[in-house]
């Protein structure tokens, strides 16, 4: 083991390791679910400092993920580099990213007595509870990517968040690293705040600016004074070059030029997941072509951009559950040739209770283009009212469906895929796991 631990430590350790993996055999076995909370939640009532005790014992550090968009893609993105390093990590994939879910994560790669024998664990967090496991797991570095609006009905307001984070990172040893998205201000002004050592990444891409600030916008006043900010440009949402002109917080330098690194999958969003993890990988001392040849050869982890072929077609699901995001995946079906997209909205706990969130998303550009729209979910007349409000005249050329069955919505979207195009499908969370679920004929969490 890395740290040393109390013998009455590991006696608990040991008892809570058999109960986690005992729970998780069984789920399994009964094909119940991946087993990706339970184990962790009872063996936290054994053992408390459980959190403190595995990641403790990672040999060369934990790295925290934390943002409301592309915690997934990025740390699968960093995991596969230092794999192909030759490095063993410890990474919660399935994306349960609550406290319980990083412990069973790690109580994975435990061996029966609770030993932790991993190079790296590379962990994303729910962007509420990154305050909460700051002090116990003590991490090698942070990577903040983005602060957006995300389940109303759950969390305070972007400035409310970004305070919490940086009184307590603050807290944290001189040496650890802050990686914060230089394009999102309040990112960008934590991260001109902290003691530790800081860097950025970010675009250098004038050429990717959008026309317009989008509708779905959440922080364009300057963090420090409150003045509006001016912008050279804007890549999505309040992400771009910025400065305020009343007290002259600016933009932060990115640590690497966009510009000279590919980007994973489609969608401009990606590109930032891709320049996070690799500034990332390049301070634990990653070579560039190893960096460069896992980005030509990256692939999408589970609804982010995943690409499958059903029936000889192709299907593409694009996870959106908040605007943002949503506005971002539109993008990409827009910018594409393709003219049939599923749209699926639930309203559960993963994805938030509160769907007013669609009236923020640009569904116009949807609309506009054409072609055939099908929609389902839990609150699918939810939706397809958005989509009907964004009729600009009557003789709309959107051919709109509404089907409340999944599986036959899939079908119909299908069938009005053609051969040489793809079907785009555009869930929620639960909604991926379930269109995941009726795709491939299993469940993924």
């Amino acid at each position: 083991m890395g740290n040393k631990i109390q013998l009455i430590d590991r006696i608990r350790l040991a008892f809570a390791v058999s109960v986690a993996k005992g729970v998780t055999l069984a789920v399994r076995s009964l094909r119940l679910g991946a087993a990706s909370v339970l184990p962790g939640s009872l063996a936290r009532r054994i053992e408390p400092r459980l959190l403190q005790l595995l990641t403790q014992q990672v040999k060369n550090g934990v790295i925290l993920i934390a943002g409301t968009n592309g915690k997934t893609t990025t740390s699968l993105l960093l995991r596969t580099i230092l794999e192909r390093k030759g490095y063993r990590v410890a990474h919660n994939s399935t994306g349960a990213n609550l406290e319980n879910g990083l412990m069973t994560a790690l109580l994975e790669d435990t061996n029966l007595v609770g030993g932790l024998d991993v190079d790296y664990a590379i962990l994303e967090v729910d962007e509420n509870i990154l305050p909460k496991i700051l002090a116990p797991i003590q991490p090698k570095i942070i990577l903040c990517l983005n602060l957006f609006r995300d389940q109303l009905d759950r969390y305070g307001e972007v400035d409310t968040i970004s305070k919490r984070w940086t009184k307590v990172i603050s807290t944290l040893p001189t040496e650890t690293v802050v990686i914060p998205n230089a394009d999102d201000p309040t990112l960008s002004y934590l991260g001109q705040q902290l003691p530790q050592r800081v860097l950025f990444f970010g675009l250098n891409e004038p050429e990717n600016y959008l026309d317009e600030i989008p509708h779905a916008v959440d922080s364009i006043f300057c963090p420090n004074c409150g003045h509006s900010l001016d912008y050279k440009g804007v890549y999505l949402s309040h992400l771009g070059d910025f400065h305020c002109p009343k007290c002259g917080f600016s933009r932060s330098k990115p640590a690497l030029d966009s510009s000279e690194f590919p980007q994973i999958l489609v969608g401009l969003y990606n590109k930032y997941n891709t320049l996070a993890a690799v500034t990332a990988a390049i301070e634990l001392g990653v070579d560039e072509a190893t960096i460069l040849d896992t980005i030509n050869n990256f692939q999408a982890a589970f609804g982010r951009a995943e690409e499958l072929e059903i029936n000889g077609k192709r299907v593409r699901i694009l996870l959106s559950k908040n605007p943002v995001g949503t506005n971002e995946t539109i993008r990409v079906v827009t910018q594409s040739i393709d003219k049939t997209t599923l749209l699926v909205l639930n309203d559960r706990t993963p994805d938030g209770t509160d769907v007013s969130w669609i009236w923020d998303v640009d569904t116009e550009k949807l609309v506009e283009r054409g072609g055939t729209l099908v929609v389902s979910g839990d609150r699918l007349y939810d939706m397809a009212l958005r989509l009907r409000y964004s009729e600009k005249t009557p003789e709309s050329h959107c051919n709109l469906i509404v089907e409340e069955d999944l599986r036959q919505a899939i079908a119909t979207a299908l069938e009005h895929t053609p051969e040489n195009e793809t079907l785009h499908i555009l869930p929620t969370y639960s909604a991926m796991l379930e269109v995941r679920e009726v795709l491939t004929g299993r469940k993924i969490l």
